[in-house]
């Protein structure tokens, strides 16, 4: 049986192991994003490279390529051995790998590392998202998914601020930033325990919440594709936003530190909200009005002259992806049986980093052909068609159970 111990006596966010897998989750922003602020430095620092232009711009999505492979392994391993060890082993990972920049002699070590780092990201993020469908039931599994989001943003919030300060100072600094999570690992030792397999006599039904969608598979590849396109989209924010705001002639360090904060408040405040506006609007209803506030961001950056609308554009962006991103997990864990949560969750942590992964070499021909603003409509225009084809799907829903 799952285990819910706690559920219905006290909040989500009271119980130890919800709080240890929310930091888990803060960890994922900052795998990527965090030395976003420092590029361009990057790049001056290893202006020898003949390389440095691309290898600096794959230095944030490079872990999402390891993730992309592993991820789904990783599923696999989570299913037979267990989480625990996984998610543990993982941050360990995370820690050396993450801060091997502040001393690796050349870029291309530099981005093995990262690779190294997408590992680590796989086994904490499978471990995590497959452990949320075993604590946690119902309107606290939609919850925590929420919260989860919110941890995302408010630790990238935090880390990418803070990678933007000492980016100003020196280009490695913000590396040293992942050796942060070593302040995580004590209360995720004592509190995360894996759950007792569900038992099942011979010609018995097995027991409620085990068995998952009779369709889960179809259903879930669905998912994973939609989410691989949100994320390809979204991840356009910290893999060019830097070299948009210096070819406008602004600080791109500073400005990339200040836009993707906001977009990381903005996004940990909708999250907080996400599991109320999907209760109050549904599934198809929060896709569409998530995917309706990207596409408006992104218009705004397409014609975006001063900072201020460029702000703006970032917290709707923010907004919208925190919105949607809840609704993949808690509709991955209610269609996926027990026994193949590992599986899903890293085919689910997959389609986030392919999409990551792929961003960058799609948006930078998009850039060279178009510009900064022919990018910006683009993905403004893919995410209305996605918003409006949400719509479609609710309206379709809603006469049917007319």
């Amino acid at each position: 049986m799952e285990n819910t111990h706690g559920i219905g006596r006290r909040p989500v966010w009271q119980d130890r192991r919800a709080i240890a897998l929310l930091m888990a989750a803060s960890l994922t922003t900052m795998a990527n994003a965090t030395i976003s602020p420092a590029l361009p430095g990057i790049e001056r620092l290893f202006a020898d490279d003949p390389n440095a232009a691309m290898l600096t711009r794959l230095l944030v999505p490079a872990p999402s390529l390891s993730v992309a492979i592993c991820a789904p392994l990783v599923g696999l391993a989570a299913d037979r051995v267990g989480r625990r060890r996984l998610l543990l082993l993982g941050v360990i990972l995370f820690i050396i790998s993450g801060s091997a920049g502040l001393i690796l002699p050349d870029l291309p070590t530099i981005f093995m590392s990262r690779l190294v780092l997408g590992v680590a990201v796989a086994l904490i993020m499978t471990a995590q998202t497959a452990l949320i469908g075993d604590y946690f039931t119902g309107d606290d599994r939609n919850a925590l998914t929420g919260l989860q989001i919110s941890a995302r943003n408010f630790g990238g919030l935090v880390f990418i601020a803070l990678a933007g300060w000492v980016a100003a100072i020196s280009s490695r600094l913000p590396f040293a930033i992942y050796g942060l999570a070593a302040a995580f690992l004590p209360l995720m030792w004592r509190v995360i325990v894996d759950p007792p397999r569900p038992s099942q006599a011979p010609g018995t039904r097995p027991a409620d919440g085990t068995t998952g969608h009779r369709s889960w598979a179809p259903l879930l590849s669905l998912l994973v594709l939609l989410q691989a396109v949100t994320n390809m989209t979204f991840f356009i924010m910290p893999t060019q936003l830097s070299f948009f705001f210096e070819a406008k002639g602004y600080d791109g360090a500073l400005m990339t530190g200040s836009a993707l904060g906001i977009l990381m408040l903005s996004g940990g405040l909708s999250a907080l909200l996400s599991s109320r506006v999907q209760r109050a609007i549904g599934y198809a209803g929060i896709f569409a009005l998530g995917y309706a506030c990207m596409a408006l961001g992104f218009l705004l950056l397409a014609f975006a002259g001063t900072a201020l609308p460029a702000f703006g554009a970032a917290a709707a962006i923010g907004a919208g992806y925190a919105l949607v991103s809840p609704s993949f997990v808690a509709l991955a864990l209610n269609l996926a049986p027990l026994r193949k949560r590992g599986l899903a969750g890293g085919f689910l942590t997959a389609s986030i980093f392919i999409g990551q992964f792929c961003s960058p070499l799609l948006s930078t021909p998009l850039i060279v052909a178009y510009g900064y603003a022919g990018l910006f409509c683009g993905g403004a225009l893919l995410l209305a068609l996605m918003a409006g084809g949400a719509a479609l799907t609710g309206s379709a829903t809603w006469l049917q159970r007319r």
